[in-house]
């Protein structure tokens, strides 16, 4: 897990399985985000067998093997999807490329999980809804920034507890590191290809919101973004934020950036902070910033019984994973529902369309 790059971010857990080896077989397909590590790696530490990979550029399907001895490279797309050994395909093509790959997966039989953004328009959103109702399939999201931070996971269940009453309002910081930008594809800098700084990393802020509010539906009452410090790349837009109001009378602010400064041990000082009428919990996800001690996953806590610090990494795992094996088994949906997937992806495309765009003066 490389703590510098939040595209090669891909979390370890202690393995905790599900299902015997071979009961329940999955495949990759399109490494063309990092993530695709940390959703084999969740996966398998579930129980998983990861049977194949396949990618266009070999030398990546070649570097996946090596990170995962046991796969096989498949010589095409096909050979992956007629196999009726895999249950589920773990995805994380180009953003405007996701819906395709999952519509393909899911008129193959078989469940789709892609990396977030799952899509990047209204219209795909509408195909992938239909393939969804067409074929009973599974169109889950890889929303990494709750489902596999264990801080994240540890809110959600002092939330649960009524730790904090009934939350009422969540503000989200979902700060990057853009590196090296020659060290970027393409894709990354082209708005119509990633979708845009709150389709794509504000979809982890939204997809927050919308789980520990409990909120169902919900509208966008104001976004902007702009370009303030790349005017190389005039099509990335390195600052966003939004204000997104549940049809609860919930309330979120969040704000995304790429500025994370060099000095950070990490790539992103990830926070979250949930406001409850009893009580407010704040996450610091990826560092203990001014300390230098190397920890993450803390957790404050302060209600009605005081003020409460939690570290809880590597003390309460990822029980997303397992949870999305048995769903896929027994067609349930404990680990996160098809209407919560295609809601915070809904959301995070109406704010991307509807943003206001700042020019830095």
């Amino acid at each position: 897990m490389d703590k510098k790059d939040g595209m090669n971010y891909a979390p370890k857990g202690k393995p905790a399985p599900v299902v015997n080896k071979g009961e329940f077989v999955i495949a990759a397909i399109a490494l063309d985000h990092g993530h695709i590590y940390g959703m084999c790696n969740g996966l398998i530490e579930a129980g998983a067998t990861l049977k194949w990979v396949y990618d266009r550029d070999v030398k990546k399907a070649e570097a996946f093997q090596k990170a995962y001895p046991e796969v096989k490279i498949a010589s095409s797309e096909d050979e992956i999807l007629n196999d009726s050994e895999v249950k589920l395909v773990c995805g994380a093509a180009e953003t405007w490329k996701r819906c395709e790959l999952g519509i393909r997966v899911m008129e193959h039989g078989k469940d789709y999980f892609t990396d977030k953004a799952p899509l990047t328009t209204l219209e795909q959103l509408s195909m992938a809804k239909e393939t969804v109702a067409k074929t009973g399939k599974k169109y889950m999201v890889y929303y990494s920034e709750r489902i596999h931070v264990e801080s994240a996971v540890f809110a959600g269940q002092l939330v649960d507890e009524g730790a904090i009453g009934t939350p009422i309002h969540v503000d989200g910081f979902g700060p990057h590191r853009v590196g090296n930008p020659k060290g970027r594809p393409d894709w990354f800098f082209e708005k119509e290809k990633y979708g845009g700084i709150l389709c794509d990393i504000g979809s982890h802020q939204i997809e927050q919101f919308l789980y520990y509010c409990r909120v169902k539906d919900a509208h966008v009452a104001y976004s902007e973004v702009g370009n303030y410090g790349h005017p190389d790349y005039p099509e990335l837009e390195d600052f966003g934020d939004a204000i997104i109001v549940g049809d609860n009378g919930t309330t979120q602010h969040f704000r995304v950036d790429w500025f994370t400064p060099d000095g950070l041990s990490t790539w992103g000082d990830g926070r979250t902070i949930i406001l409850g009428t009893e009580g407010y919990i704040e996450i610091r996800k990826y560092v203990n910033i001014g300390t230098g001690d190397g920890t993450c996953d803390h957790v404050y806590l302060v209600n009605k019984d005081g003020e409460q610090h939690f570290e809880v990494n590597g003390k309460v795992g990822f029980p997303f994973f397992g949870q999305l094996i048995l769903d896929c088994i027994n067609r349930t949906e404990n680990a996160m529902t098809q209407e919560h997937a295609f809601k915070a992806a809904e959301l995070c495309v109406k704010a991307e369309m509807e943003a206001k765009y700042l020019t830095h003066k």
